[in-house]
């Protein structure tokens, strides 16, 4: 019960659309009807610029590490925590209060697997700014980085193997919501970063 009830509390955690809310006490247009149209850090700051978006990111990240810590300490098992961070994607992604229309899930993913190393988290975000960087493509550095976060959870936390197969679960859910970003990605057609603020959709 006690693990039904955490998982639970991370899907209404992360239900909290913080795109919508932080471009209201900003007052800027609705994320989910302007620029790319996805509520997602990317399209705020495309939308409001760099401090709203930088908001925008820590909440979302926050709202996977919180539940997850907080199972960590009332000593979850792995997979319960895993299914806790995952329940915190999906409410990012399909948000409670905000009729189901929210975001990719990276930043939120991120917060959940931050729990098991600040060294990870230092390696996707590394993984992240060179491929952006390179590309000037958020969508394919979001995927880069997220395919080889097992790797890193394994290079970090090699004495817990039992992390891997949980937050490969979690990764298929995000390289999933990425699946459309893949095609245009291939076809030539996904919108770079600096791109004008009506361009396609985010990868957030």
């Amino acid at each position: 019960m006690l693990g039904l009830a955490t998982v639970i509390a991370g899907y209404l955690l992360g239900s909290i659309s913080s795109a919508v809310l932080i471009c209201q006490l900003f007052r800027l247009p609705d994320p989910r009807l302007h620029g790319s149209g996805n509520p997602g850090a990317t399209n705020v700051l495309r939308l409001g610029g760099k401090l709203p978006a930088l908001l925008v990111l820590i909440s979302d990240i926050l709202k996977g590490t919180i539940p997850v810590w907080g199972g960590y300490f009332l000593g979850l098992s792995p997979w319960v925590l895993a299914l806790v961070g995952v329940a915190a994607t999906l409410g990012h992604i399909y948000p409670l209060y905000f009729k189901m229309q929210g975001g990719k899930g990276v930043a939120t993913a991120l917060g959940a697997i931050a729990p098991i190393g600040w060294q990870v988290l230092l390696m996707l975000g590394a993984t992240w700014l060179a491929v952006a960087a390179i590309s000037r493509y958020s969508s394919l550095a979001s995927i880069v980085a997220c395919s080889l976060t097992p790797l890193y959870v394994y290079l970090v936390r090699p004495e817990h193997p039992e992390y891997i197969a949980p937050v490969s679960l979690l990764i298929a859910l995000i390289l999933w919501r990425h699946r459309a970003n893949m095609v245009r990605l291939y076809q030539g057609t996904e919108p770079k970063l600096g791109a004008k603020r009506n361009a396609g959709p985010e990868t957030d």
